[in-house]
């Protein structure tokens, strides 16, 4: 029997991917999106999906949002600084007064053991969900490598990549590999339970400019900084002050193996190798 499942901000970038993902595996009449604006509910509504209206700090609207619902994606807030384990919980209650068989959440790697600033948040809402008692996925995602391809403009221009985080290894996927993940995980039979989610192969920073280099055909390399010289940077460069230090605290703490993990789940779960980040390192210079 088909499951009713709603995506929560199924507009952003991670969301419309789960979206397409979940498409290419049910019907579009099994979908619900959440997203803020009616804007955004044009491109989701055009692929047959039902949307409906709310955001994480309106509980009424999330009590309507989920109405009907049988398994939720509850996809982390994008407000970082924002008191989003209050966020999180609105959704964590109206799941649980609907009585939904499942919610899954987009949490990070080894979030329990995690030494990230940016663990803290997806630390605190695991609690709440399991005080919820609701069943749980929780897709513990590694870094993506779009996140750190983001930098290549500045990178280019000053001849280097910044960061603080030594010889410290990555694995990360593709955002659209752990939005296939997601998809595969609210669609399976047995889906609670903790999926450490990573990339099939780690490098360093310097591997990655190297990498950088050898495609452009420019000499760029990898400048090492501290902590606070880093996050300066970011702050000099017009970043708000809560996103420069996530940055420099994630960059940091990769020097410590933060960042690194297995791709076993990930590949298992999607039934392919994870992208490669040379490819998508490769799509964001073409």
């Amino acid at each position: 029997m088909s499951k009713k499942i709603l995506v929560t901000g199924a507009s952003g970038q991670l969301g419309a991917l789960v979206i397409d993902s979940l498409l290419s595996r049910t019907e579009g009449s099994d979908i619900v999106a959440l997203v803020r604006r009616e804007e955004a509910a044009a491109p989701l509504r055009a692929k047959g999906v039902e949307v409906r209206l709310g955001d994480y700090e309106d509980p009424a609207a999330l009590a309507a949002a989920v109405k009907g619902v049988d398994r939720v994606l509850l996809i982390s807030g994008s407000e970082v600084g924002k008191d989003r384990p209050a966020q999180h919980g609105n959704v964590i209650e109206a799941a649980r007064a609907e009585g939904v068989e499942l919610i899954a959440y987009t949490s990070i790697l080894h979030a329990d053991e995690s030494p990230l600033w940016l663990a803290e948040d997806h630390k605190a809402t695991e609690a709440l969900l399991a005080q919820s008692g609701l069943p749980t996925a929780l897709l513990r995602n590694g870094w993506y490598t779009e996140n750190l391809t983001a930098g290549l403009a500045p990178a280019l221009e000053a001849g280097a990549l910044i960061g603080a985080s030594g010889e410290g290894r990555y694995s990360p996927a593709a955002r659209a590999d752990y939005a296939e993940a997601a998809a595969v995980v609210l669609l399976s039979d047995a889906p609670a339970g903790i999926y450490e989610l990573a990339g099939g192969e780690s490098f360093s920073m310097a591997d990655f400019a190297a990498e950088v280099s050898a495609v452009t055909g420019r000499e760029i390399g990898y400048a090492d900084l501290p902590e606070p010289a880093l996050k300066e940077v970011y702050t000099g460069a017009g970043l708000p002050e809560v996103v420069a230090h996530m940055l420099a605290d994630s960059s940091a703490n990769a020097a410590s193996g933060a960042l690194e993990g297995s791709g076993a789940q990930l590949e298992t779960l999607i039934g392919r190798p994870a992208t490669d980040w040379r490819d998508t390192l490769r799509a964001a210079l073409a």
